[in-house]
């Protein structure tokens, strides 16, 4: 279960603000953890299970991206506005605004992991850690698979998707009705889907601006700025140790990830069974056995030591 914030609020970014909510304290031993959540242009809310490590000594700051949730919105930028650039920034700005840049691990999932590879590949002295979770490491690799999961969809879906993409009626509730067979089987096998996952999915709806110019109508459908969009480049740079989540089911499938693995040095790989993109609602006790283990050892180097060599 979640657990209440002890802080909330707005840092400036710039002539915006960006909204976190912190839940422990911050300022001890232990690293603070830096949830970056998906879309991009999604929120937090899909992520708040994460509160659960502040229960064992890991204070947790959640954040929503510029342009998203709580934090500034700005329907009216241009479309070059928003590029990857502008998040790396904001959350090089969180960390500092915050004040816990000596000490800290950053949570990536999705859109969210490539946002946290490029923020560790610039060797940050408190960065103790990195959990790249159901990301892809390029959109190049990430839009061939999509392709191929389609393909595998029942008879007539990819069909009707591609109409409704081609005629440009992607708002439309056939649309919707033929996405969700892909969402059911590659992004949330839980059903009905869990309220902090649709907490999130509605906001995106209400608000897609960001969505929409980087990403494209839908997971399976990158058009946006984001279409060739790539972290590979940076991979060898990060020297913390790594922790990559995904799930068997995975839109984000072992060809997008495995960049990843092959190129930072200290990094183990973790494949959920009965997951697909959002592990940490559909098997949650085994995931969060998974990274609590993960960030004892970071915060305890002897008992990485000692996992290293069992």
């Amino acid at each position: 279960m979640a657990v209440a914030p002890t802080a909330k609020g707005w840092v400036p970014f710039g002539e915006h603000r960006t909204w976190y909510r912190v839940t422990g304290q911050p300022g001890g031993a232990a690293p603070a953890v830096v949830v970056v959540h998906g879309g991009p242009g999604s929120t937090h809310d899909y992520l708040l299970s994460l509160t659960e490590l502040a229960g064992h000594g890991f204070p947790v700051v959640h954040y929503d991206q510029l342009g998203s949730g709580g934090s500034s919105r700005l329907p009216d930028a241009e479309p070059g506005f928003w590029n990857p650039e502008l998040f790396g920034d904001e959350l090089d700005n969180l960390v500092h605004r915050l004040g816990i840049e000596d000490n800290y691990v950053l949570y990536g999932q999705s859109w969210g992991g490539l946002v946290v590879a490029r923020h560790a590949a610039e060797r940050p002295d408190g960065l103790r850690g990195l959990v790249i979770a159901n990301s892809p490491a390029s959109y190049e690799l990430w839009r061939g698979e999509m392709d191929r999961l389609r393909a595998l969809l029942p008879p007539g879906v990819d069909e009707g998707l591609r109409a409704h993409e081609t005629a440009g009626t992607t708002d439309t509730q056939e649309y919707f009705d033929l996405m969700r067979v892909f969402y059911d089987r590659h992004v949330c096998r839980v059903l009905p889907w869990p309220p902090d996952y649709v907490a999130s999915f509605m906001e995106m709806a209400d608000n897609n601006t960001v969505y929409s110019v980087m990403n494209g109508p839908s997971e399976f459908t990158v058009t946006g700025t984001l279409a060739d969009y790539s972290v590979i480049d940076r991979l060898d740079d990060i020297e913390v140790p790594t922790l990559l989540i995904s799930g068997a089911h995975d839109e984000a499938t072992p060809a997008t990830v495995q960049p990843y693995y092959d190129r930072i040095h200290d990094v183990r790989w973790e494949i959920l069974p009965e997951s697909s993109h959002v592990p940490h609602l559909e098997e949650p006790e085994r995931f969060r056995e998974i990274l609590l283990g993960f960030l004892q050892e970071v915060h305890s180097p002897a008992e990485r030591e000692v996992a290293s060599h069992g």
